[in-house]
């Protein structure tokens, strides 16, 4: 009855709250990204041919296009509703903000997708904003002085920084669901091995290993499922 009780405050309290603002906030970020460009249109009246226009979203969504879809059906599991509002205004989520919420479930020993979980993550994640904040800011002050003082052997192994960070998530993640790791990292294996060699365009290698490992997920879910049952 508790969980029941706490699921449904979750979904009937704190879920429309969090999606009210969410929307706010979105919707404010979306003027603010696009404020220099209305300034230019309807004060100075300086607006780009439409081809441009066209052209410059065209050349754009060809290489990023792939993204839009992928990191919220990947993203959106860890996180739920209220990290995903946060992480997409905050941005860094792959390398910042996931890797926090899945340290703040890790350690609050929560389950990602319940709603303890989104809570958790959400908590995780705005930690991140704040730390992130203050590092920009010294980074941005004194970030050159810093760099300069850095032996050159630590800023080339600066650009491992991001494959040891991905790696460390999957290994948490193989511990949580290891009947899924092995085939998770195989497809990615054979999708990167496919890119390049040509055979197939480069957006398919997070897009397929995304949505394979999913419906092997769901595969597996649906097995133990019917697994349970036949025992009953």
């Amino acid at each position: 009855m508790e969980r029941q009780q706490a699921d449904q405050i979750y979904t009937e309290q704190y879920l429309p709250g969090i999606i009210r603002w969410g929307k706010i906030t979105s919707w404010l970020a979306i003027l603010i990204a696009f404020g220099p460009a209305l300034v230019l249109a309807l004060v100075y009246k300086t607006v780009p041919p439409v081809s441009a226009i066209v052209t410059g979203f065209v050349s754009i969504a060809s290489v990023v296009g792939v993204i839009w879809v992928v990191e919220p059906v990947s993203y959106f599991p860890i996180v739920g509703v209220p990290g995903t509002y946060m992480s997409f205004i905050s941005g860094n989520i792959s390398n910042l903000r996931i890797p926090c919420a899945t340290v703040a479930q890790k350690v609050a020993e929560v389950e990602p997708g319940t709603s303890e979980g989104n809570i958790i993550a959400t908590l995780g994640i705005a930690i991140s904003v704040v730390s992130n904040v203050i590092v920009m800011t010294i980074g941005v002050l004194l970030g050159t002085t810093i760099l300069t003082m850095v032996p050159q052997g630590i800023l080339d192994a600066l650009n491992y920084l991001l494959p040891a960070l991905f790696g460390a998530l999957f290994v948490q993640f193989s511990f949580a669901k290891p009947e899924l790791a092995p085939f998770g990292l195989g497809l990615g294996l054979l999708l990167t091995l496919g890119v390049r060699g040509g055979v197939l365009p480069f957006w398919t290698t997070t897009l397929g290993a995304v949505v394979g490992t999913i419906l092997i997920g769901v595969w597996f879910y649906k097995r133990k499922q019917t697994g349970e049952d036949s025992d009953d």
